[in-house]
Formats: C-alpha cells, sequence, structure tokens
C-alpha cells in the first residue's frame, strides 16, 4: 500500500460505528501520518436509533478526529452515499490530474470497504457492483485497480473520480480479550476463531446491558444464562439435532447473524466518551512498548539457542 500512495489524493478510512474505538488501526495512523483522510463510520443503522444520546456520540467522536472530515454512514442510505459521493466530486474538482482524482479505501477487515465502493459507483456512475463482498472477512484479497464513481467533465477539466479498494488490515495487537470479542462479533474475525456460544454469550450480555430481554422476548425468557437463552432460540426456531435435542452452535451462529444484521438490537459496543481517543492511544504506546520488549527478548533467547547449538 505505501509504494502506491504517491499517487493517492485521498484517503478514506472506514470503521465501524458499533466499535468507534477497537476498530481503530494504528497501523493507518503510521503509515498515512500527513496524508489527507476522511473516516467513514459505516454501518450506521445498526448501531444508531437516530435519538440524542446517539447525537451526542456522533459529536464526540467528530470532536475526536478534528481537522479530519468525519462522516457516518448506512450504505442503504442514499442520503449518505450522496453526502461522500460530493466529498470526492469536490476534492476531485480542486485537483488538476491527467489521470483523475484516485482515493484510497483502507480499514479493518470487513468493515464495509467493498460495500462502500460499489454504493458510490452505483450511485456516480450508475453501474453495479466492482468489488466482492461477504459476510466474513478476507473478501478482497489484493489492492484493486481504480474503479470509477465520478465521470470526466469536460466543462469542469475534471478527468473523473477513482476509488482504490484495499484488503483489510488487521491491528497489529488486540490489547484484551474484550476488544477481541468485540472485533469478532461484528465480525472483523472469522466465525471460527472463537467458539459461536462464547461469542453468543457475550452477545447476550450487551442485549441485556443495553437494550433489555424484550429484544429476544419471542426465542427465551429474560436471562442471563446463555445456554437458557440458546435452548429456548433452538427450540423455537427449528435448530435441532437427533432426538430434538438443542443444536447450540448452530443456535448461536443464527443469534450472531441476527444481531449484525440489525435483527438482534442495533447498538453501540464500545463506550464513546469525550477522552475516549486519548486512552485509546495511550493505550496504544503502552501496548506497543511492551511488545517491542517481548520482541526484543524472543530475538536474544533465539541467539542464545543458536549460540548453544554451534558449540
Amino acid at each position: 500500500m505505501k509504494t502506491m500512495l504517491s499517487s493517492i489524493d485521498l484517503i478514506i478510512e472506514c470503521r465501524d460505528y458499533r466499535v468507534p474505538l477497537t476498530s481503530r488501526n494504528p497501523l493507518f495512523e503510521q503509515s498515512l501520518a500527513g496524508r489527507e483522510r476522511v473516516i467513514v463510520y459505516t454501518k450506521r443503522d445498526l448501531g444508531s436509533k437516530e435519538k440524542p444520546a446517539d447525537k451526542k456520540r456522533e459529536a464526540i467522536i467528530k470532536d475526536w478526529h478534528k481537522p479530519s472530515s468525519v462522516l457516518f454512514s448506512s450504505h442503504r442510505s442514499k442520503r449518505d452515499i450522496h453526502t461522500i459521493l460530493s466529498l470526492c466530486k469536490e476534492h476531485g474538482e480542486r485537483r488538476f490530474s491527467l489521470t483523475g482524482s484516485r482515493i484510497l479505501v483502507v480499514g479493518m477487515p470487513n468493515v464495509g470497504k467493498s460495500s462502500l465502493l460499489n454504493a458510490l459507483r452505483m450511485a456516480g456512475v450508475q453501474r453495479g457492483k466492482a468489488a466482492f463482498t461477504g459476510a466474513q472477512p478476507g473478501v478482497t484479497r489484493k489492492i484493486a485497480s481504480g474503479v470509477k464513481i465520478v465521470d470526466p467533465d469536460p466543462e469542469k477539466g475534471t478527468e473523473g473520480v477513482y476509488l482504490v479498494d484495499t484488503p483489510g488490515v488487521f491491528v497489529p495487537f488486540v490489547p484484551d480479550a474484550d476488544s477481541m470479542l468485540k472485533l469478532a462479533l461484528v465480525g472483523s474475525v472469522k466465525d471460527t476463531i472463537i467458539a459461536p456460544t462464547t461469542l453468543a454469550d457475550y452477545l447476550l450480555f450487551h442485549i441485556n446491558l443495553r437494550e433489555g430481554p424484550a429484544v429476544y422476548a419471542e426465542y427465551s425468557p429474560g436471562t442471563n444464562d446463555v445456554m437458557e437463552f440458546l435452548e429456548g432460540l433452538c427450540r423455537k426456531t427449528g435448530r435441532l439435532g437427533k432426538g430434538g435435542v438443542p443444536d447450540f452452535e448452530a443456535g448461536a451462529l443464527w443469534a450472531i447473524q441476527r444481531w449484525r444484521q440489525g435483527n438482534l438490537g442495533t447498538f453501540v459496543l464500545d463506550e464513546v466518551e469525550e477522552d475516549g481517543l486519548q486512552k485509546k492511544m495511550a493505550e496504544e504506546v503502552r501496548l506497543s512498548v511492551s511488545q517491542a520488549r517481548k520482541q526484543k527478548k524472543d530475538t536474544q533467547r533465539a541467539k542464545a539457542k543458536s549460540r548453544q547449538a554451534a558449540e
């Protein structure tokens, strides 16, 4: 990615609205430092109910990133997509280039980069999908060539705007189990990494905390016991094995997918506070130092073993 930055006019970094802090990748802060950047929080419809608390959260997030531009997007919202498209157009009109304006789209796995590209392409030039999308991370495996989202305009002297999609880049280290569970729940980690029942237990905790048992009342009475929750869900939805035994794993995966689609509650997993970003950045520095020390010790051990083997 670094090798192509010289040909890029603007960076669009996508982050998941439901995990505005946890989906921040410090690798981008290093590699994209000094570049003009717009941060787009995707999947807004899966975390916001347009209530005053949501508006307050978004105001705090915008303050985090000043002076960079911050947008919130649901790819199903034509208004949101046209807002982003207008920004891309305006940027392209300010840049004279014989090959058009090129915008790089980056972000963590499965935050909606390819979906955003496809939505902008449809809105801008009325053409279908140019990038594959999927429910699991890792669908985009290589950096794509530019995809046109704005046609050239001879009257304005512009040569069009092109988006360049990139594979998702995972964080270099996950600070704690809670962060890993959040990333797994939103789909940035493959479902095979963490046991589905463990993830369903984490989901149940957040549903009870943020919205209450009414969200799953048709499947189970209110409970903090994930097995009780899953048993009711499996029986209600017919996810049963031999002898009518509940298939807990299938039920857990179904519940997780329902939440990811916005059908089992819509809420944000991260706590958004005014000093939240500063705390996150301080934590990243601490972890980076710890990782460097660990790597140094590992290198020293490897050298010691090599010397012993040589003797």
